[in-house]
């Protein structure tokens, strides 16, 4: 019985501290990571500003948690998707896919990714610069793999990269406002013109 009560009230403490990355999460897309107080985020709650050190050690653990669990979660996903047997338009689309799946479960939290990374501290601002620089090489390699197999136009290696994960990276920016657009034609209409364009 006993057991059974620690573990409820572990689940609780994980619902409440999933709550808090959240609230965070918006609060860091609307003023910035740095421009938000322990005390911004306790107002958000309804709850006193000591009562957060109950379920969050700082503000710094929130910011590690929302980037790194995004992060690592594209690292996975590319690695997957390098792994298939696919062609590299497929695995291109599957890249297309995987970002636009990660945009609409969380859009507030990719604001922190892209525009707060740089104040995460020591090892996992290192972690994250070592899974951003990997999943770019990886991107990089397919790329290359698709032009020299003429599966892909002979176009600038770097200049194909930096139009496909520029739109990609800032999705979240843009489809908030725009979901009226269905999920499905959304991935449909956007590996159709990264892919070929629109001429």
């Amino acid at each position: 019985m006993g057991r059974t009560s620690d573990n409820s009230f572990n689940m609780k403490l994980e619902g409440r501290k999933q709550e808090i990355i959240y609230a965070a999460s918006i609060l860091f897309k609307e003023k910035g990571y740095s421009a938000v107080s322990m005390r911004d985020l306790a107002k958000a709650l309804g709850m006193k500003a000591a009562s957060l050190y109950n379920h969050i050690q700082s503000k710094q653990e929130i910011l590690a948690t929302i980037i790194i669990g995004l992060a690592e979660e594209f690292t996975t996903g590319i690695h997957a998707i390098v792994k298939t047997k696919s062609t590299t338009v497929e695995k291109i689309e599957q890249i297309i896919a995987l970002h636009i799946d990660v945009t609409l479960r969380n859009a507030d939290g990719l604001a922190s990714l892209n525009n707060d990374w740089m104040h995460l501290e020591e090892e996992n601002l290192i972690y994250f610069e070592n899974m951003r620089q990997e999943y770019e090489e990886q991107f990089r390699m397919m790329v290359h793999e698709g032009v020299v197999a003429g599966e892909l136009k002979p176009h600038n290696i770097e200049i194909i990269i930096f139009s496909t994960l520029s739109t990609l990276r800032t999705l979240y920016l843009w489809y908030p406002n725009q979901r009226h657009i269905d999920p499905e034609i959304l991935k449909r209409d956007m590996i159709s013109v990264l892919l070929k364009g629109v001429v």
